[in-house]
């Protein structure tokens, strides 16, 4: 039955070219725009480490003057390095990263590649484990050098195929800024987008070609990147030292339960009161626990204009369904002779309601064909604008599927209406007109 059903709306179609054409375009235009849109959204909202993000925390605490303070303000986003380190000496999660970005010169022994500029982070042993981080060759460094100022790297697969051709480097040597480094680690392609863990240096780019223990970078005095915030009266010039008074390192941690995160947020909340106790701190306690979701939603990761461009992509998407149910219900009734014979031969109002539907599912999937390419356009035209999200605007198969799942509902929602007329025609009328 429903092939005869298609074969009528087929027909219908060939009678009704420019009326047809229409209803095509129309939904076309409405499906482009929302699925580009969409798309971007999407891309920008999505969870950047699915089956974990609900299990890793972002750490911020409260160590400016008692001056500034404002009651419910939030905290810096980043931590002290005192503070860090003491966190992470004290061991409450069941994993912890501190962590900072930075850049200096690489070269590498044996390789014709001449040095050059690349981007690194400097954290902690636990930063692979806990950010399920995959391994090419080798693993990451050990407690042990991360204590002993180890000099050790791990190194992206990009910069292990641009110095070694992609060969197991495992036990080469690499220099950064002059420093000899041994490679303990070479990781697969690899880079959570947004970048979730670090959002001050780059949040859909910037990826880091190389890996170190925070304590190596510090002593050999390589380069860091991101902001820094610096507050009283600082002891040393160096905004990096242990006792300097500024904010430039990210904290995550990894809690295991809701339990457990509420017991890490009551054990913030009494090292704050210890370190005020101290004098170090001089604001109540005053600390933030956020998940990854969390974190991303505080930090408005998708851009304001995006989500008022989504708005008005379906805003136009429902223009056009009103449009084309205007259209089908011209087109349907203009045929009340044709459906008035159909019942008078024993079609019940049920079918002719089913046909129409079918009819309009068929312009849906025409108009979903027409649509994708539409959006593919769009798209493009979004990669091409300087923004850090462009080169992410793709159309994913789960994209692709709504695309056409999308066209179809659209098609049968605007059909409803004039399928419902249609199946309301009275068969003895429609015939004495005839």
């Amino acid at each position: 039955m429903l092939g005869y059903y298609l074969n009528l709306a087929l027909r219908s179609f060939r009678r009704n070219r420019v009326l047809t054409a229409l209803m095509v375009i129309t939904l076309a235009l409405g499906i482009g725009a929302c699925m580009t849109t969409l798309t971007v959204f999407h891309v920008l909202s999505g969870d950047p480490i699915p089956g974990k993000s609900a299990r890793l925390f972002h750490v911020q605490l409260d160590p400016e003057p008692l001056a500034t303070y404002v009651p419910g303000a939030e905290p810096d986003r980043q931590l002290t390095r005192f503070d860090a380190e003491a966190l992470l000496a004290d061991k409450h999660a069941t994993r912890q990263a501190m962590m900072t970005g930075g850049g200096g010169i690489i070269e590498a022994e044996e390789s014709a590649v001449r040095p050059f500029l690349a981007s690194m982070r400097y954290t902690s042993v636990d930063f692979f484990a806990m950010f399920d981080v995959p391994f090419l060759y080798g693993q990451g460094w050990s407690a042990q050098d991360d204590a002993g100022r180890g000099r050790v790297a791990v190194i992206g697969r990009t910069l292990n195929d641009k110095l070694f051709g992609g060969a197991d480097s495992v036990g080469r040597q690499i220099r950064v800024d002059g420093n000899a480094l041994r490679i303990v680690g070479v990781i697969d392609d690899w880079l959570p987008r947004p970048k979730f863990y670090d959002l001050n240096t780059g949040r859909f780019d910037g990826q880091e070609h190389l890996f170190l223990p925070f304590s190596t970078a510090i002593e050999l005095g390589i380069g860091t990147s991101g902001s820094s915030n610096c507050f009283g009266n600082a002891p040393t010039n160096d905004s990096r030292a242990i006792n300097a008074p500024c904010t430039w390192i990210q904290y995550w941690v990894e809690l295991e339960d809701p339990a457990q995160a509420d017991g890490f947020r009551a054990y913030l909340a009494n090292y704050s009161a210890q370190q005020k106790a101290a004098g170090r701190f001089e604001r109540p306690a005053n600390v933030r626990l956020r998940s990854v979701m969390d974190w991303l939603d505080h930090r408005k990761v998708v851009p304001g204009d995006v989500r008022l461009q989504l708005w008005l992509a379906l805003g136009f998407l429902l223009v056009c369904l009103v449009n084309t149910v205007g259209l089908l219900l011209a087109k349907f009734l203009r045929r009340g002779g044709e459906i008035g014979v159909r019942r008078a031969l024993g079609a019940s109002r049920r079918d002719v309601f089913v046909q129409a539907l079918v009819e309009s599912g068929t312009v849906g999937v025409a108009g979903g064909v027409l649509g994708l390419g539409l959006a593919q356009a769009g798209l493009w035209a979004v990669r091409q604008r300087p923004t850090d999200y462009a080169a992410l605007a793709h159309l994913d198969g789960a994209m692709l599927l709504l695309t056409f799942v999308l066209a179809l509902g659209a098609s049968i929602a605007a059909g409803l209406l004039p399928a419902w007329r249609s199946m309301q025609i009275a068969p003895a009328l429609q015939l004495k007109s005839q």
